[in-house]
């Protein structure tokens, strides 16, 4: 876990560092843009329309953000670097998917790291009715964090990049100078449960859901972006495959308890036919007065 924790203070003192930068320059222009952070986001080949629509929704959210042609699958993931690169991007947001059910996220500080791999799991996007919230095109966020992010290394590692990634740069060209929205990254069941909130009064602050929202389950973390050793892996994690295996395990069984049962249920019926009652008249013979009076007579 030490080098999770050196590479997080690398990265907020590279941060730090720039936020110094912006305020020496301050005074010069006020309206200079000195942090200039894009992320790139795209996507590979083969992914579906929900997850289609999730990737446009956090390049609408974020001003900051780069779009990309599809990537073929046949590609290595350490070739986006160089795209990266291109693009004039040191941060970057790649969706996969498998199978077409199963969508993974990576995020990663291009070139140098690290990066990180999710597992995309309830995702709903900014269409649905449901999600009543509104914001005006390419307002700053205010990034809201759990405190368990402050617990372990990885989490405070993960915070650091979601912040540089997430946030707007201050005075960003496409950028509207005032917030109106915040968005939440909360831990519960070894997951990262993301969430966008409009905010409609700031004096009562009442919020109301934008989205998108979706859960990333983390599996691992690398020190170089999309490639490298391992420095995180998350022993909780379960894969999607598995987890379908499971369920048929599970299902399987129910078959064959299913029939088990209807067997016991034969074997019983056979006891009942088999069954001989017991002669009951011994066992609810009464004694009569003239029964008492006979055995009187007979003493």
């Amino acid at each position: 876990m030490a080098p999770v924790k050196n590479i997080a203070k690398k990265i907020a003192e590279e941060s730090k560092g720039e936020v110094k930068k912006i305020d020496s320059t301050k005074e010069k222009s006020k309206t200079k843009w000195s942090n200039k952070h894009r992320v790139l986001i795209f996507c590979q080949r083969g992914i579906n329309h929900r997850s289609r629509h999730l990737m446009l929704d956090l390049r609408t959210l974020m001003p900051h953000s780069r779009p990309e042609n599809k990537l073929h699958p046949k590609i290595k993931l350490s070739t986006i670097n160089e795209v990266a690169e291109m693009k004039n991007c040191n941060h970057c947001l790649f969706f996969e998917m498998r199978k077409n059910k199963d969508l993974y996220m990576w995020l990663a500080n291009t070139p140098n790291g690290p990066s990180a791999k999710f597992l995309v799991e309830n995702v709903h996007t900014m269409d649905e009715l449901k999600l009543t919230g509104n914001c005006l095109k390419g307002s700053r966020p205010i990034l809201s964090f759990d405190k368990k992010f402050n617990e372990t290394n990885q989490y405070s590692l993960l915070k650091e990049m979601f912040s540089q990634t997430f946030g707007t740069p201050k005075n960003h060209p496409k950028s509207k100078p005032f917030i109106d929205r915040v968005t939440t990254f909360s831990i519960l069941d070894n997951r990262i449960w993301i969430r966008n909130y409009q905010i409609v009064d700031p004096k009562e602050m009442s919020l109301q859901e934008i989205g998108p929202r979706f859960v990333l389950n983390l599996i691992r973390i690398f020190n170089q972006g999309f490639h490298g050793t391992t420095l995180y892996e998350n022993t909780a994690y379960v894969s999607p495959n598995e987890h379908r295996r499971n369920i048929r395990l599970q299902a399987s069984s129910r078959y064959v308890n299913r029939v088990k049962a209807k067997e016991r249920y034969g074997d019983r019926l056979v006891e009942r036919e088999n069954f001989v009652e017991e002669d009951l008249d011994d066992i609810f013979h009464t004694i009569t007065q003239a029964d008492l009076l006979d055995a009187k007579n007979k003493e």
